[in-house]
């Protein structure tokens, strides 16, 4: 009897597709908030470390051409807390690295190899082959060719960029009160490649010292993204994080 029943129930939901609608949207509902709620009533969501700032324009336009060019859809930037992750990529990813990320880059996907520790691994010269002819320096790569990467890099925006950023929580400065703050709180050095007023000097600035592409000539996407990869993971020191106890495989 109960059976028949059950079965008379689940049919009644299933052809009825408001009812089911309805039901499917609650039952995501319930779940979202059981997953979400729990992490606003924790005091250790995010890890406190020192070092992480808010991205340079330079890196910020070159984080823009990574998401533009689909680079996350190949390259992971997390790195999961196991032992196998630790030694090929080095320490697991924190929260904390990503909280100026909007969006955050941490995939789900690897075709190539996850990105989160790439900074000064390798070279200019490397990225910049890389992206140009990936087969040139990696034989197996099946990364296509990045030509354009070399055209002029377009930053008459790039203050824009940061405001839109800056409404979003990321403590770029646009007063002299939010500059000493950030003085404070990253560094005189930092602090004034966060002030919007002087993104482009900054960026050009930033790129002509680096001279990410080998040519000083002109800013390039090229500039901006190596050194958006350069900077991966190179915020925080490790050293100074107590090590966690790290899943085993046996």
């Amino acid at each position: 009897m109960f059976k028949r029943l059950k079965n008379f129930t689940h049919e009644k939901i299933e052809t009825n597709a408001g009812v089911l609608l309805v039901l499917t949207m609650l039952a995501i509902s319930i779940g979202g908030m059981v997953e979400i709620v729990p992490l606003f009533l924790l005091d250790d969501t995010m890890e406190k470390v020192d070092g992480v700032r808010p991205y340079t324009p330079l890196e910020q336009r070159g984080r823009d051409i990574y998401i533009r060019e689909g680079c996350y859809t190949c390259h992971s930037q997390m790195i999961r807390p196991f032992r196998d992750e630790q030694l090929r990529y080095g320490h697991y990813s924190l929260a904390a690295e990503s909280k100026y990320d909007h969006p955050f880059q941490w995939g789900s996907k690897r075709t190539g190899p996850d990105l989160a520790r790439v900074g000064g691994k390798y070279s200019n010269e490397w990225h910049t082959q890389h992206l140009l002819q990936p087969r040139s320096v990696v034989e197996e790569s099946v990364m296509p060719n990045y030509p354009w990467l070399m055209t002029a890099l377009d930053a008459s925006d790039v203050a824009d960029r940061m405001r839109a950023l800056r409404t979003t929580g990321v403590p770029y400065s646009t007063t002299q009160a939010e500059f000493d703050r950030n003085v404070q709180q990253f560094g005189a050095e930092h602090a004034q490649m966060q002030h919007i007023p002087d993104a482009q000097v900054n960026l050009v600035k930033q790129a002509q010292a680096g001279n990410y592409d080998g040519d000083n000539r002109s800013v390039s996407e090229m500039d901006a993204l190596v050194a958006y990869l350069q900077v991966l993971g190179t915020m925080v020191d490790f050293s100074k994080i107590k090590p966690e106890t790290l899943v085993k495989f046996r």
